[in-house]
């Protein structure tokens, strides 16, 4: 948030600043999502609150939705529309955990589990995941790291920062320790849909959802993501039997409703033509990817992740950290001298982040060409 404001001033300044910070996708909502809303604004509608959980509409698109991507008969019933993915991990974390818990998270991981967790008062246990289990929790290193029972897994397939995937026999293998164990997993899809499958004609080409292996855990995913709704701010999660009541109970609590106009326009986000407007947008980032993969050797940098989903490229500066006292001191300077704004890693990974960065290729190809450009200029400086 710190660069994000920079990048603002800068700007403002008349810098012509690439910023590579955002998880946002640069195309914005669908045009039959766009046009909806502008209807309804133009109708003179009364938009009033809606239900806790959401509009029954939307609730059947998004359910229908699962029997489209993973063969899976969900019912409206057990669909809580929030505002945001933000909204259904406050719901889901409230719902499901008491003060005190212990809920383990990947490192490196979204700062905002732990955040949220934290401050609802549960015991976070970060699970150190690096390159040998392409960074993403397994049992046996759950076992060795938890130093305790634990009451919650926060499992991300993409993840965010590194893009990485966990195959289904690996999140057969996580949910199978969950229930053994009594920990309730919680499971974060938003970016199912952001791929790059080897076979796409794969079953699970777009992402494996847990509630195909095991129906105790919460599914939480997003219109931000793969739909590029970002601003419109809607998520859901699918809720299982046990915490329904106590998540609808809440939902009215926390937020209200999710907003309603977004709500009404985000059903047209279901139509075939959207689903095939998102499919161009990620078959554009799978191009930039490549891009950038074809370049890691002019940035000579370290390591990079495996970016199998979401639109990120989390690397070791490897040698082009001489120098500089860390990436956030990198991060500083590249958005001084060459007008390009990156994230460090130690936003993610507050042990090891120091040497890391994250980039995003969801602001486009000329973008990320440019700013590829730059970085090389800057780093043959230093």
């Amino acid at each position: 948030m710190n660069i994000l404001a920079r990048v603002a001033q800068l700007r403002a300044a008349g810098r012509d600043v690439i910023s590579l910070c955002a998880g946002e996708p640069s195309g914005g909502a669908p045009r039959a999502v766009s046009a909806k809303a502008a209807q309804l604004h133009a109708s003179g509608l009364a938009l009033t609150y809606t239900e806790a959980l959401g509009i029954r509409p939307l609730r059947e698109a998004v359910a229908a939705h699962y029997g489209r991507w993973y063969g899976l008969d969900v019912a409206p019933e057990e669909v809580a529309i929030t505002t945001g993915s933000s909204g259904a991990f406050m719901l889901a974390f409230l719902a499901a955990f008491n003060h005190g818990d212990r809920v383990a998270l990947a490192r490196p991981g979204y700062p905002a589990y732990r955040n949220i967790l934290t401050a609802l008062g549960c015991e976070v246990v970060e699970i150190d995941c690096g390159p040998a289990e392409r960074y993403q929790p397994t049992p046996a290193l759950l076992e060795a790291a938890a130093h305790g029972p634990l009451d919650g897994l926060v499992l991300a397939s993409p993840a965010n920062p590194t893009g990485t995937m966990a195959t289904r026999a690996e999140i057969e293998a996580l949910a199978g320790w969950c229930a053994a164990n009594g920990v309730r997993l919680v499971s974060d899809e938003i970016y199912h849909g952001i791929t790059y499958p080897a076979d796409p004609q794969s079953p699970d080409a777009r992402g494996v959802c847990a509630w195909e292996l095991d129906r105790t855990g919460v599914v939480i995913s997003s219109f931000s993501k793969y739909w590029g709704m970002t601003g419109w701010r809607l998520g859901w999660a699918l809720m299982p039997a046990d915490l329904a009541r106590a998540m609808d109970a809440l939902a009215g609590n926390v937020a209200l409703c999710p907003p309603a106009p977004a709500q009404l326009a985000a059903v047209e986000a279901f139509s075939n033509e959207s689903y095939a407007e998102a499919d161009a947008a990620v078959a554009g980032y799978a191009k930039v990817r490549r891009l950038l993969l074809e370049n890691l050797g002019r940035l000579d940098w370290g390591a990079a992740a495996p970016a199998d989903g979401a639109f990120y490229l989390y690397a070791d500066l490897g040698a082009q950290l001489a120098g500089f006292a860390g990436s956030a001191d990198y991060c500083r300077a590249l958005l001084e001298q060459e007008s390009v704004a990156l994230v460090p890693g130690s936003d993610f990974d507050a042990v090891n982040g120091t040497r890391s960065v994250r980039l995003s290729f969801a602001a486009g190809e000329a973008a990320v060409a440019e700013a590829v450009e730059r970085i090389i200029r800057f780093q043959a400086r230093h």
